[in-house]
């Protein structure tokens, strides 16, 4: 995890100093100042400095627990991480849980109805799925459900107008199904094709026969022996998607314009904010890990053998 880290932090950076925005322009806006002024303002944010003095300055200051101030907003970068990722934990929660549930049920579906014309359908649904980009489903959903038919907001992530005390749980929910429900596309596809798979693989082997020689029916089967042996793919591939998810939040929340970490990675990149994007970079491999990790303690759980291997081997 270290080295990925040092590997992205480094990678991230030279993309950003190589990008033809020059933050201290993005900085000012329409401002016009003078040449004096502009040097302090890069002096003031340690923009004078060849590349690599800032990032051994970066690298320094990580180590001391402290990210830096952001550029843009005038804030540590600590502190609007924790602000921005509360927003996108709940984005990427339920569309995460929103992914795994529907793909996994299409996926029992289509596997245990093999060659019908609903495994066809189904099929078909998801390639479709997979073929269609984030922001275009996005605006499509904004198109169809918020101006046309005005069931949901057309985004943001409280009604405005109203004081934050004022907002409810229920007005949070309201303004995320919409970004939730486009973002969970990102993983449906894939759980629901590979679920499929491994449930006809499973329903071909020998012990499957023996069960329906004993008498047992299909549906009993699935449940008692297929559910069984294809959770664990199933739960590898949904833990192994939360990247593709956190990369799919920043297409959806500047697509809805929803105040997340997405949103705000979007506008360090636009306006050159090298501390920030570096922030946002390094949490993300975090965010990752920790899903990886998650899925390495659920496998033992779901499957005692994998446990009990391990213990062998020590």
């Amino acid at each position: 995890m270290i080295t990925l880290l040092i590997a992205v932090s480094l990678i991230s950076f030279i993309l950003v100093v190589s990008s033809p925005i020059d933050p201290v322009d993005a900085y000012l806006g329409d401002i016009n100042v003078s040449e004096e002024q502009r040097e302090n303002i890069a002096e003031y944010w340690g923009l004078n400095k060849s590349p690599v003095e800032r990032y051994i300055i970066w690298i320094g200051h990580i180590f001391q627990g402290d990210m830096g101030e952001s550029i843009t907003y005038r804030q540590p970068v600590l502190k609007i991480i924790g602000e921005r990722f509360q927003a996108s934990l709940a984005l990427m929660g339920l569309a995460w849980v929103l992914s795994g549930v529907l793909g996994f049920a299409l996926g029992v579906i289509a596997g245990a109805n093999k060659d019908s014309w609903l495994d066809r359908g189904i099929k078909t649904f998801c390639l479709i799925l997979a073929s269609t980009p984030v922001f275009w489903l996005g605006l499509l959903m904004l198109m169809v459900f918020a101006i046309q038919l005005q069931w949901f907001p057309l985004g943001l992530g409280a009604p405005i107008g109203k004081l934050s005390y004022e907002i409810t749980w229920a007005d949070r929910l309201y303004h995320l199904i919409l970004p939730a429900v486009t973002l969970s596309v990102t993983g449906v596809a894939g759980i629901a094709l590979h679920t499929r798979q491994k449930l006809i693989d499973v329903l071909k082997s020998e012990y499957i026969l023996f069960a329906k020689a004993r008498g047992e029916k299909p549906r009993e089967i699935i449940w008692r022996h297929g559910l069984r042996n294809i959770a664990l793919p199933g739960i590898t591939l949904q833990f192994a998607s939360i990247s593709e998810l956190f990369g799919g939040s920043i297409l959806a929340e500047k697509v809805f314009s929803y105040p997340g970490l997405g949103n705000a990675a979007t506008v360090a990149g636009l306006k050159g904010d090298v501390p920030l994007l570096l922030g946002i970079a390094s949490f993300s491999i975090l965010f990752v890990f920790t899903g990886n990790f998650m899925a390495n303690v659920i496998y033992g759980i779901v499957d005692p053998q994998i446990r009990e291997g391990g213990s062998h081997g020590k």
